[in-house]
């Protein structure tokens, strides 16, 4: 998935500057939040309400910050919700509930404070109680949070959440109404990045007792975002307009966003060619090959660079993909650069490991393409099961065009390069999401974005076969405890060793296949303004507005 912390070559992509990957700002870049005064731009000169027409490719399935593990969950959060830490209109990260922090000098403990004017959207003040209580409710194993394990850096976090520790013990404590502090388990430098991640998100305590299906209906959801959720037609519609409450109101121009679930790409690309959406392509939805083909001829490709890969994963509790030959053999016989080339068209780079490049961590890759040694891995994986042919597998995907493609190439391809034939299949997105987290697949097509800019984000969702995001089973001690030991080495060339190693077991087992790094396609609209890509993918929408 998903957020917002890299600066450069990721910098933040605005619809006012109009620029891809970026290490210089634009001349004409807007002042950050706390620089602008408010009303200058973006009220049309009418007084009529200002409307942004969106679109999402599936249904967003929760509004829990604590739940969500998804982009279109996030994104619809962060249009309700706040955490302590926020972008600005660069992407760069400021403070957001939080007004300001301190940290020691050895990066084990953080303390913020918090914003006396920041409210719920029922008008409730937004405490440092309520960071507690959600973390402390994420972290608990009853909450079955897929990302958790994104709080473990907090001391007795995994702990708590193993059954090992107590609520009581874990290091987040509300020191009063307006103080959070952290005590980490190890020196964390990049831990206020963390802050900025859903996970991080308060919640309203008094809701989430009364409710349990709280984040399921527009009705009875409270958030402390910029925005408030009117309306949601489950699978059709939302609705979220400009809240009453929020302490940076001044700075939201928008008076409402209206978004509608569209699952073909096409047509969706076709409503805002009409004018009936504001945006067309990324982070709204995806665009396909040939409408890619066509917009680049046209000059109007815009390409985020927002770290992530997407790979072919495979189930390795199901046979044959127990077997780590016949996953080698899978992975090297795809022609990664032909399906760059012939359907992506965006020039992204091939992926030879799961870290995307620019974390720095091995930008050579693990292996290359050898059909040959495919073939053999292939051959010697069946003989260790006792196969005579090939078993039935099933290539499962995501909606979309792009997907699509990617499915019948890599069909055609292991037919001729391995001899194999497969089936594929696909499904809505919440369905498709679901079947993955609870391995209801053979094998399929994943897409993991940065939640914050450190190779570990890439590595230690594989770290626990039951772990949050572990949707390839993927159980390796040695890979474990290499990762484990990163947590508490404070040397930066060991700690980045340590990864390189566990990242070389994780492509020498192969439980996933690479196949090229990301790179978000989007059409131009110069009518919208300071829409915020964040530099590790995803919408934000505090800032946006749109010019007749």
């Amino acid at each position: 998935m998903k957020k917002w912390l890299r600066v450069a070559c990721s910098t933040a992509l605005l619809a006012s500057l109009m620029i891809g990957c970026t290490t210089k700002p634009a001349e004409n870049a807007q002042p950050a939040a706390s620089q602008q005064p408010a009303g200058e731009t973006g009220k049309p000169a009418s007084g009529e309400p200002m409307v942004l027409h969106w679109s999402i490719t599936g249904e967003p399935p929760t509004m829990d910050p604590g739940i969500a593990t998804d982009a279109s969950s996030m994104d619809m959060i962060n249009l309700a919700f706040e955490g302590l830490t926020i972008v600005d209109r660069q992407g760069q990260m400021i403070n957001g509930t939080a007004e300001s922090f301190t940290n020691s000098p050895d990066f084990t403990h953080f303390t913020f404070t918090l914003r006396k004017d920041a409210k719920w959207s029922n008008g409730d003040p937004v405490t440092a109680h309520d960071f507690e209580y959600a973390i402390k409710r994420n972290l608990d194993p009853k909450t079955a949070s897929g990302y958790a394990y994104q709080l473990f850096y907090i001391k007795g976090g995994e702990e708590f959440f193993n059954g090992t520790g107590k609520a009581e013990d874990v290091g987040v404590k509300a020191k009063d109404d307006y103080t959070l502090d952290f005590t980490l388990r190890s020196p964390t430098p990049f831990f206020r990045e963390l802050t900025s991640f859903t996970t991080y998100y308060p919640l309203h305590k008094k809701t989430l007792e009364s409710n349990p299906k709280w984040a399921s209906d527009a009705s009875t959801i409270v958030g402390n975002g910029p925005f408030v959720i009117d309306q949601w037609e489950h699978k059709a519609k939302l609705a979220f307009s400009k809240s009453p409450t929020y302490w940076d109101q001044a700075n939201v121009k928008l008076d409402r966003i209206e978004i509608v679930v569209i699952e073909d790409n096409n047509t969706a690309l076709s409503m805002f060619e009409n004018g009936d959406l504001d945006w067309g392509g990324y982070p709204s939805f995806g665009l396909s090959p040939d409408a890619i083909g066509q917009i680049k001829e046209q000059g109007k490709l815009v390409v985020a660079d927002n770290p992530g890969t997407k790979a072919v994963i495979f189930n390795t509790q199901k046979p044959p993909f127990t077997n780590k030959k016949i996953r080698q053999a899978f992975s090297y016989s795809i022609e990664r650069q032909q399906l760059i080339d012939n359907i992506l068209q965006t020039g992204v780079p091939p992926a030879y490991g799961w870290v995307p490049t620019s974390m720095g961590l091995n930008p050579d890759g693990y292996f290359k393409e050898d059909i040959d040694k495919a073939r053999q891995l292939l051959a010697e994986g069946m003989k260790e099961l006792g196969l005579s042919e090939f078993p039935k597998v099933t290539y499962y995907y995501d909606t979309g065009e792009t997907d699509k493609k990617i499915a019948q190439a890599l069909q055609d391809e292991w037919k001729k390069t391995l001899g194999v034939n497969i089936e594929i299949r696909t499904a809505e997105w919440k369905v498709f999401n679901d079947d993955v987290q609870n391995g209801k697949y053979d094998f399929g097509i994943w897409l993991w974005g940065a939640d914050f800019n450190d190779p570990i984000n890439f590595l230690e969702m594989y770290k626990d076969k039951e772990g949050g995001n572990n949707v390839v089973r993927f159980d390796n001690k040695e890979y474990r405890d290499l990762l484990n030991k990163s947590y508490y080495e404070t040397d930066a060339a060991k700690r980045k060793q340590l990864m390189f190693d566990a990242e070389k077991i994780l492509m020498e087992e192969m439980p996933l296949a690479p196949l090229h790094f990301r790179g978000n396609a989007y059409v131009k609209n110069d009518k919208v303004k300071d829409f915020v890509i964040f530099p590790l993918g995803g919408s934000y929408f505090k800032y946006a507005y749109v010019e007749k």
